[in-house]
């Protein structure tokens, strides 16, 4: 094992053992590199990677601190390496919304609340025939969205933040080229939401399913 690597197991095995928590600070560099028998090179190196994913926070003048290490936190580092990604890879994240979506739209369906339904049901309405591109994409990124929250999981949340920023341009892409666009959105995103409504898991799953795979299969196409 590199040895910056190893910096890095031993830091992380000090979070995870609960030795460090949240917000906590590190000890001072040398005292931390002679604890783990480590040089202190090898620790700064550790230490700049483990502030890239936002584990640590390195504040000059003052130490190095542990993240608050919630979710959205940790998630925002997957969300930079999704930005970085280039348009042929869109199909990839199609493939990951289509094994991820259809099981958090079966748990939605048994957690989903009656508030969390009516504001759907609210959002479905706002999309008519008539609306343009940016409303179309913007209503069904709300949508997955608030089917994502109702499972009360946050790491859900900001996994699906993450993938869903990267199939944005897809989106707008499709609602330009394809006819028909906003009608299919529409009846898929009824069909969706009456599932949920009638706490369907397995139903809530195959329209999910269907929703995601005809758009993949019409970028498949497309490109």
């Amino acid at each position: 094992m590199a040895l910056t690597d190893e910096a890095i197991v031993k830091i992380k095995e000090m979070i995870t053992s609960g030795e460090l928590g949240p917000g906590d600070r590190l000890p001072r560099e040398a005292d931390l590199a002679a604890r783990l028998g480590l040089s202190r090179n090898s620790l700064r190196e550790a230490v700049k990677a483990l502030t890239l994913v936002n584990v640590l926070d390195v504040r000059h003048g003052d130490g190095t601190y542990v993240t608050s290490l919630d979710s959205a936190h940790l998630l925002d580092a997957l969300s930079f390496m999704v930005d970085l990604h280039r348009d042929d890879s869109i199909l990839q994240f199609f493939e990951v919304r289509r094994l991820l979506e259809p099981g958090v739209a079966a748990i939605a369906a048994v957690r989903i609340s009656a508030e969390q339904l009516a504001g759907l049901r609210s959002l479905t309405g706002e999309l008519t025939p008539q609306a343009g591109v940016d409303e179309l994409v913007a209503n069904d990124l709300r949508f997955h969205r608030g089917i994502a929250e109702a499972t009360g999981n946050a790491v859900v949340c900001s996994l699906l933040d993450g993938i869903s920023g990267a199939t944005q341009r897809a989106r707008i892409w499709r609602g330009v080229t394809q006819a028909g666009a906003v009608d299919r959105t529409l009846t898929e995103h009824t069909a969706i939401l009456d599932a949920l409504e009638q706490r369907d898991a397995e139903a809530a799953r195959a329209w999910m399913t269907a929703h995601i795979a005809g758009v993949e299969s019409w970028l498949r196409k497309a490109r």
